[in-house]
């Protein structure tokens, strides 16, 4: 057996590491040596085949995978030797592992960089000696997997010297899987540690939200609430993983729940809903519910990511808004509906009255209509057309001149939104043109239609009305009427617009062009 103080060294004809020029940085040496798993392969079963294999081929009692540290020599495979690392200035192998080839020392008494070494000297009595390098792919030297004997020996036969290099090529091939090992674990460890640090940070964010957060699975399953779910809700943490949380929906709103958050799961679709939340008082509150989807790379949904806003305090205000604005409305009407039976009483009492009198009572009812259009709505009460529509407006004010199978009157061309300070004169304007089709032009007639078409431009819009079907007309002659005058007063003086009528033999056709500006408010 060896000694601990023994170990590696090179042929004596081989020049010293200094004489070949070697600048080894040790620093980086060690940097090196520690991106390696070493203690997963100290003592390990596969490398103390190779070094018994080794002792085998070449016919010594010692065979070990030395790497060389920065003040020591580490033996993590080992035959022959119960020595688990010697001191660094003893060792053959800082030698052995400098070399191209493998370092062969026939009589380390005879080698004056060996003759006064105490693992010479000692009771290791080393005599022979033969390192193959162990050389990183970046050509940093580590250590050498060697063969020692106690007596002097001729060398290597070329079998051996192929079979040592071999077998450091697999101690090698070792190493490097340990590395890469290491660094898979490593960037595992960093990789939890990054994913941990993540979560930490989303649940104190979530955690100081005023919104209820919550997430779930793709499949929908929930399996996180922050604290202020628990504390709004005041349910047992936990409790209302999976599908539990529907238990705590209003009774009334819980299939529409599921019902929408199915199709969000089916589809992808954002999740929007409102529904009653049962409180921890045990009253519910009106909650706003919103969810999206987290993707992949590849599209696929990974996750949902949601929040319950509490909107009940905003609930109740627009309930009483609508309250108040249902009250106003109707006391509008009322107001529409006194001034329609003073026109009513008078035109009684003057029967020459009474044409005039129902043109008066129409317009009123038209204005009703647009008022009833624009007003502030609910929800429940809001009209099915988009309020600031135009194409709605009129819309509403030509639904009473439709007949049994179809509407004559139809709508065409862009979009301009209004507001309530344009529906009134137009309310008016197109009344009017309404009521003379009826009465004289293509309303007059089964087959007679109108068509309203839109067109804007930069800072103007164009309202075309156009008759056909109806009885042939020509131009009036004469002061204008009371319609005519209306028509201007709303088109020209409160629309700042301009008007023009073209008397075509088919039917009326009226060009009115007005600023966009008047229509809305910006």
């Amino acid at each position: 057996m060896l000694d601990p103080d023994l170990l590696c060294g090179s042929a004596v004809a081989a020049p010293s590491p200094v004489a070949r020029g070697w600048q080894v940085d040790e620093a980086v040496r060690t940097a090196a040596m520690q991106t390696y798993d070493l203690e997963s392969l100290r003592n390990s079963a596969a490398l103390k085949r190779i070094t018994d294999f080794a002792a085998a081929l070449c016919d010594t009692p010692v065979a070990l995978v030395s790497l060389v540290e920065e003040s020591r020599q580490t033996f993590i495979s080992r035959t022959g030797l119960d020595l688990t690392e010697t001191s660094r200035e003893t060792s053959f192998c800082a030698h052995a592992m400098l070399e191209d080839e493998i370092m062969v020392v026939p009589d380390a008494t005879h080698d004056p960089r060996f003759v006064n070494n105490a693992l010479v000297t000692g009771d290791l009595h080393i005599r022979f000696y033969a390192g193959a390098p162990l050389v990183s792919d970046d050509g940093i030297p580590l250590g050498s997997l060697c063969v020692i004997d106690t007596e002097p020996r001729e060398g290597l036969t070329p079998l051996q010297l192929q079979g040592l290099a071999t077998l450091a090529d697999n101690v090698m091939a070792r190493l490097r899987d340990s590395r890469d090992a290491a660094a898979w674990r490593a960037a595992e460890r960093d990789t939890r540690r990054q994913l941990s640090d993540s979560e930490d940070r989303f649940r104190t964010l979530a955690d100081t939200m005023p919104q209820m957060v919550w997430s779930t699975l793709p499949d929908g399953y929930h399996d996180y609430y922050n604290a202020r779910w628990y504390e709004f809700t005041g349910t047992p943490e936990g409790s209302t993983d999976g599908e539990g949380w529907n238990g705590v929906f209003h009774p009334e709103d819980q299939e529409r729940a599921w019902g929408v958050w199915r199709h969000s799961l089916t589809t992808g679709d954002p999740y929007q809903i409102e529904y009653r939340l049962r409180h921890f008082d045990g009253t519910y509150r009106w909650v706003l519910g919103r969810a999206l989807p987290i993707r992949d790379a590849d599209g696929q949904i990974t996750r949902w990511f949601g929040t319950c806003t509490d909107i009940h305090e905003q609930k109740l205000a627009l309930h009483e808004r609508e309250v108040i604005s249902q009250e106003l409305s109707h006391r509008i009407k009322n107001i529409f509906a006194v001034i329609s039976g003073l026109i009513s009483f008078a035109a009684r009492s003057r029967p020459d009255f009474a044409p005039i009198a129902a043109d008066l009572r129409q317009r009123i009812t038209a204005l009703g209509r647009a008022h009833d259009f624009v007003r502030p709505h609910s929800p429940a009460s809001r009209p099915s057309a988009q309020q600031d529509s135009l194409h709605g407006l009129l819309g509403e004010l030509f639904e009473p001149y439709r007949r049994s199978d179809r509407q004559p009157l139809t709508i065409v061309g862009d979009e301009i939104a209004i507001d309530d300070r344009s529906a009134t004169p137009l309310a008016l304007l197109f009344h009017e043109l309404a009521t003379n089709a009826t009465k004289y032009g293509a309303l007059s007639t089964d087959e007679g239609e109108v068509e309203v078409a839109i067109a804007r431009d930069d800072d103007r819009a164009t309202l075309r009305w156009s008759e056909r079907g109806g009885p042939a007309v020509v131009a009036p002659t004469g002061p204008q009427g009371f319609g005519s005058q209306l028509i201007e007063l709303s088109a020209v003086r409160q629309l700042g617009g301009t008007v023009s009528r073209d008397w075509q033999p088919e039917g009326l056709v009226m060009t009115v062009q007005i600023p966009l500006t008047a229509f809305s408010r910006p």
